[in-house]
């Protein structure tokens, strides 16, 4: 059976980086050393970092005052590590509140300074993103989350502040053309569009290093992983060469405007079967709804049970929605073929012929 891969990380990789990993585990680069077992300071892997940055750099077409890092605690860490580094105490930061992302990433922020929830959606369960707010020009950045990969709303445009910008893309970078150099601040986890769960990336701005002004624990201060080039300590050596394969193949397909036509494509297909069949809901606001994480639900139980255990039975891996929300959820990262939405698709169709 084909196997069709919907999840929503760790999630689907290139095939290719695949291959090229599963032959780095037993000989890297015909050294007859493991991937695993390399030293993190020879050679070998500070050729492999250096290009991870290299395509990092190239593809987000990033200035020459943007610094990229690979870091240990996932995105998560980075919901605390951000106002550790940028929140003055006595000060504020202002945050959008759209998704159970956000909301966590402002509950870590409150432990340094003040917390400017300029918008919510919570009040309509996070289906659509709130437009009209304000940014205040007097707090010390704006954060959001590009992306919510639980409740399936994303970001189509990038808000205008005179505050340096933060946002969490772990769930759509990389995936749509954008210019990256206006956020002084961005994170994601690599498990979804850039490689294997175990590493985290972070583009920050020089400029804005030291902004809180407190003393820090060695492993949190920015200042020093920017010193030391992401071996402050051993950095995730596996996981930092998947993200390298992974960026290697981005470039090799055309990079994110390629990328981009092929997921536009992924989504509308998808949308478009949904929208056309009243078994199906879409909670979402059409105008919000996610690229990446596509939500659906079935009003029977009975149907619904039925749904998930057809596409079980036909390779469709991943399709449950999150356990916070339940319904249906099929994730279309960067690496998905469009065969695999188009095989969904069919499935989608088939199952609402015989049970609608």
């Amino acid at each position: 059976m084909v196997m069709h891969n919907f999840n929503a990380g760790p999630s689907i990789l290139p095939k290719e980086v695949f291959q090229e990993a599963s032959k780095a585990i037993l000989d890297f680069n015909n050294t007859g050393l493991s991937i695993l077992e390399i030293g993190h300071r020879t050679p070998l892997f500070e050729g492999v970092l250096n290009e991870a940055v290299s395509l990092l750099k190239e593809l987000m077409n990033l200035d020459s005052n943007k610094e990229v890092l690979f870091l240990h605690g996932g995105a998560s860490t980075q919901f605390f590590q951000i106002p550790m580094n940028l929140l003055a105490e006595g000060k504020t930061a202002a945050y959008l509140d759209c998704g159970v992302w956000g909301s966590k990433a402002i509950k870590e922020a409150k432990l340094f300074g003040n917390v400017n929830v300029v918008a919510s959606s919570k009040d309509k369960n996070y289906s659509y993103i709130p437009t009209g707010y304000e940014i205040p020009d007097d707090v010390s950045y704006f954060h959001y989350t590009t992306n919510n990969t639980i409740e399936g709303t994303e970001m189509h445009s990038i808000p205008q502040t005179n505050v340096p910008l933060i946002a969490d893309m772990s769930s759509d970078i990389l995936s749509t053309v954008m210019d990256f150099n206006k956020f002084s601040l961005i994170y994601a986890g690599a498990q979804k569009n850039i490689g294997a769960a175990g590493v985290n990336i972070l583009v920050i701005d020089k400029n804005i290093v030291g902004l809180a002004g407190r003393k820090l624990p060695t492993m949190m201060d920015y200042k020093n992983h920017i010193e030391n080039g992401s071996m402050l300590n051993t950095p995730p050596v596996f996981a930092v060469y998947v993200c390298m394969l992974t960026l290697r193949w981005l470039k090799k397909i055309g990079g994110v405007a390629a990328i981009e036509k092929i997921n536009d494509q992924k989504a509308s297909l998808l949308y478009n079967t949904l929208d056309a069949l009243p078994m199906f809901n879409l909670p979402v606001a059409k105008q919000d709804r996610s690229k990446m994480n596509v939500v659906f639900t079935i009003s029977d139980p009975e149907v619904e049970k039925a749904f998930l255990q057809t596409c079980k039975d036909n390779g469709m891996y991943g399709v449950k929605g999150h356990r916070s929300v339940g319904g249906f959820r099929a994730s279309l990262y960067n690496a998905l073929p469009l065969e695999s939405v188009q095989a969904l698709c069919d499935l989608i169709k088939d199952f609402a012929a015989k049970k609608g």
